[in-house]
């Protein structure tokens, strides 16, 4: 059965402050609480690939870094494991046996106890596995089994008395029989070492050597020497008097020589090579429970210990560890400082101390300094404490002067006189003087009241940061008693959490937008590139700035990494060197960082319950391998799931398109954050978001080729190798080659019939095409042929008109012509003699009267304007024929006057005409009968 599991709790790392407090490394608790209550891990051991492996009461345990997987056991409750060459050897109930990982990445068991056909004794349990060469020893409480790995042969070693363990030293084999004393295996057969009464009357937890003499130890009285003489003697030790207290019931020798030491009840104890107790963990801090079963180092140095119920692993080497305020009764740390031989520690409850040799690792509180401690400043051998209540000058862990002013928050030595010092405070900025030995409040500056929590000194200046109200320069007089000017700085922006520090004589501004230096010359904030690397934008926390000055260090501070400037050891040159620092761990309150040089390469850092020692010495950049773990294919319904073999590049089918991924790096260290990114080709090019996840599930593949790529970051360190895994969703089944094949020829075969169809159709449509074309040409042909004639009579019809109008013209000659002939006849009339010339005058009547003229010029005028006659005869069909002459004459626009000689009347006539033509057309009085003859 595979149970994968998350680490569940991440408990209690560390001892109070008032009792018994310890500085202990990072611990890691895990547990197997959902395997039922009450479930016991025995036994620990780890693989060549790092993975760690325990036996547990349902089975055999395998953690890879990021999730647990649970083997059930072959048969009943599993006592120990052992990793042998690359198998994993285990012991339970009446079975022991190994473990090999398959081409799925899973173990299987095969039984050795079947396979040699061994007959138990009842109720035979297995609590130890050790290998010499090529035997393999499988220790119950009645029996050694000696398995011979070479012709798979076994011998028993029996004993009537019970058999507590069995040790390996120095490629020997020692075990103990209860009340007989201490033997050891030769040519497979028991001799005995010693039988003295300390041997029989103890239970032994463990042996170790020591230079030619064997170290024994018991599990209540302590340890013993054995020499080759057989003789044994005390081990005189410092921690002796401790053996008599406590039950010690497994050990474990370190590979720095030191001892951890499990107990039935108490949790451990760290043992030095030179026996001294220097620290112990147990439930109050840390442990999930105090009942050690088994304690294993592995391949870095890391202590596992296995629980009465769960696992727990301490980070021994870890550069981190921690003080741990357990109870709450120091509280937050603001500020530390080391002055005359101790520890001072400035919380938000006090300031508390304690001796650095001597004192043990409790700290003493300081009477009347409760409440939040700002900074600690250790100048001029005196050490000052900025405290909510003012300034404070501690000597020997009392208070033995206070500057009453309202709230110090720092306190910067005078650049001019080496005996004042500027004070920041709630209310502004105010200066302390030496005199006679005595350090007094001199005065407050005037014309700055603003809180300078931040503030530096620079030549007059003094530079003042507020988060809310930006950061201003103010110039002070000689004397520091007032402020002359005040100028806010607009080269950078105020922030939350910013700060000011002065580093190598430069000013320097914090925020989340990097670190910007002052410029005197240009008198503004430029942004320093290299020093922007101490604040990370994508994981700003805070722009919290501390300069130490014992050392030149700069420290910046992120959510995941301690960041600090300092000289590169093989270059002049400043450099940003990251301590990864993961978020689990404790941290200071945000804004308010502090981390003080300790000694040597030791810093202390503030933290929320209590502080932690930071030793440079132990930050290691370590190489780490990512390796794929499992790879699962299913369909869409999950109804079809399989496993698959992560070594060989597989072809899955179409249906088979969800495919998950399970990764790790087996990194067991808690101040180490281990992230991951991924990138599958074929599918997205590019790197996937670092995350935590180790397992990314791909949903609904399309066929094709694909490459699964991933790597992973450890702190700060990215995996050397990038694990990949290459593999193909086949097409589906209607996209295979047969198919394709078959859709091809269908494909030819429809066109081919398509063809053909459409072949007879477009040669029928081109026939109706064509005949229909042919129609259209002849109706096209006769049209034209209508236009053409239409074109000729228009041409016709306008040759006419021009002739009419041009005998129109002729006829108007006519008439002028008749015009003529009446004038001539009226100068005649003047003759007195008429009788000459009456046959004159009868010639031009007949020559005026000559209705010819008449229908000359009517025919002439219905031809310059069409059937004018005939529609005004139709109007007003009562007209004569003089009137209708009347009318053309009118249509023409002619005037009276002109009209009279073609009437052969007076004008006057030709009036009175006129008016009688309007009678008969029944015209208004006001209407113009010209304009209505124009219009019709």
């Amino acid at each position: 059965m595979r149970v994968p599991l998350k680490l569940l709790f991440i408990l209690i790392l560390f001892t109070c402050f008032s009792l018994n407090a310890q500085v202990l490394p990072p611990i890691q608790a895990y547990s197997p609480e959902v395997y039922g209550a009450g479930n016991q891990n025995w036994s620990i051991a780890q693989a060549s690939d790092k993975l760690i492996y325990i036996a547990n009461n349902k089975g055999l345990l395998e953690f890879n870094g990021e999730k647990w997987r649970l083997y059930d056991s072959p048969n009943g409750k599993m006592r120990s494991v052992k990793v042998i060459d690359g198998l994993i050897f285990t012991g339970c109930y009446r079975e022991f046996g190994y473990w090999k990982k398959n081409e799925l990445n899973t173990l299987t068991y095969t039984s050795l106890a079947n396979k040699l056909n061994i007959e138990f004794l009842e109720d035979e349990e297995f609590w130890n596995i050790i290998s010499i060469d090529q035997w393999i020893l499988f220790q119950s409480l009645q029996r050694i089994y000696i398995y011979n790995r070479s012709d798979q042969s076994y011998s028993v070693i029996d004993s009537e008395s019970i058999i507590y363990k069995v040790f390996e030293i120095k490629n020997e084999v020692y075990f103990q029989k209860v009340n007989e004393g201490l033997f050891k295996i030769e040519g497979g057969k028991p001799i005995l070492v010693s039988n003295t009464q300390v041997l029989k009357d103890n239970y032994l937890v463990n042996i170790f050597s020591m230079d030619s003499d064997l170290l024994i130890e018991t599990e209540e009285n302590g340890f013993y020497l054995l020499n080759d003489k057989s003789e044994l003697s005390k081990w005189d030790i410092p921690a002796n008097e401790l053996f008599s207290e406590i039950s010690i019931y497994r050990s474990k020798k370190l590979n720095d020589g030191s001892y951890i030491l499990g107990t039935r009840s108490d949790g451990i104890y760290h043992l030095t090579s030179d026996g001294n107790i220097d620290y112990t963990i147990s439930f109050s801090n840390g442990l999930l429970n105090n009942s050690i079963h088994d304690i294993f180092e592995d391949s870095e140095n890391n202590i596992w210990l296995a629980l009465e119920n769960g696992i727990n692993c301490i980070n021994i080497k870890s550069p981190f560890s921690f003080y741990h305020d357990n109870e709450g009764k120091i509280g937050t740390a603001y500020a530390s400082a080391i002055h005359k031989g101790s520890l001072y520690i400035g919380t938000n409850q006090g300031l508390f101390y304690k001796p650095l040799d001597g004192g043990g690792l409790n700290f003493n509180f300081i009477d009347g300094t409760e409440g939040p401690v700002w900074s600690l400043v250790n100048y001029d051998d005196t050490l000052f404490c900025g405290h909510n209540l003012g300034t404070f000058i501690i000597d020997n862990g009392e208070v033995s002067q206070k500057i009453d002013v309202n709230g110090t928050w720092n306190l910067i030595p005078s650049l001019k006189d080496s005996n004042i010092l500027i004070q920041g405070n709630y209310n502004g900025l105010s200066v302390l003087e030496k005199k006679n030995g005595k350090w007094l409040l001199k005065n407050t500056i005037e014309g700055f009241n603003m809180s300078s929590r931040f503030f530096e000194i620079q030549a007059n200046n003094i530079f003042v940061n507020h988060e809310n109200k930006g950061v201003f320069k103010i110039t002070i007089d000689d004397d520091l008693t007032k402020a002359i000017k005040i100028e806010k700085d607009t080269s950078v922006s105020k922030g939350n959490n910013s700060s000011l520090v002065k580093y190598n004589n430069n000013i320097l501004y914090a925020y989340k937008e990097g670190v910007y230096k002052y410029n005197e010359t240009e008198k503004k904030f430029e942004k320093d590139s290299l020093l922007s690397q101490l604040i990370e934008k994508q994981d700003f926390t805070s722009g919290k700035l501390v300069s130490n000055k014992t050392n030149g260090t700069l420290w910046g501070f992120s959510k995941k990494k301690l960041n600090y400037l300092s000289l590169g050891k093989l270059s002049s040159n400043p450099t940003v060197f990251s301590i990864p620092f993961s978020e689990s761990l404790p941290h200071g309150l945000t804004g308010y960082e502090n981390i003080s040089h300790y000694y040597d390469e030791k810093y202390l850092i503030g933290t929320s319950d209590g502080y932690i020692l930071l030793d440079l010495e132990k930050v290691i950049n370590r190489s780490y391998n990512v390796s794929i773990n499992s790879i699962k294919i299913s369909d869409l319904k999950d109804e079809e799931i399989h496993l698959v073999n992560n070594t060989d590049n597989k072809s899955f089918r179409n249906r088979l398109n969800n495919i998950e991924f399970n990764f790790s790096v087996p990194e067991y260290n808690k101040y180490l954050d281990t992230e991951y990114q991924y990138k599958l080709k074929g599918y997205n090019p590019n790197w996937s978001e670092w995350s935590q996840e180790s397992n990314i599930l791909f949903k609904n593949l399309s066929y094709g080729e694909y490459e699964f790529n991933v790597r992973a970051r450890v702190g700060n360190s990215i995996t050397e190798n990038i694990e990949t895994y290459s593999f193909t969703i086949e097409r589906p089944w209607y996209f295979t080659k047969v198919m394709i094949g078959l859709y091809t020829i269908s494909i030819f075969l429809m066109i081919f019939l398509i063809h053909n169809i459409y072949k007879r159709y477009y040669r029928k449509q081109r026939e109706k095409l064509i005949q229909k074309t042919e129609r259209e040409l002849e109706l096209k042909e006769l049209e034209n042929k209508q236009q053409f004639m239409r074109f000729n009579n228009e041409k016709l019809r306008h040759d006419i008109d021009s002739k009419n109008r041009e005998l129109g013209l002729s006829t108007m000659n006519i008439i002028k012509k008749n015009e003529f002939l009446g004038r001539l006849k009226k100068e005649l009339q003047n003759i007195q003699d008429i009788n000459q010339l009456k046959q004159v005058i009868n010639i031009i009547d007949k020559n005026l009267n000559n209705t010819d003229d008449w229908n000359l010029f009517e025919e002439a005028f219905n031809n310059a304007d069409k059937d004018f006659l005939k529609k005004i005869k139709g109007i007003h069909p009562e007209l004569t024929t003089n009137d209708l002459r009347l009318c053309a004459y009118l249509r023409l626009n002619l005037s009276s006057k002109e009209i009279a000689p073609l009437l052969n009347i007076s004008p006057r006539s030709v009036e009175v005409k006129r008016y009688r033509l309007r009678k008969k057309m029944n015209l208004a009085h006001e209407s113009s009968l010209t304009d209505y003859i124009l219009e019709i």
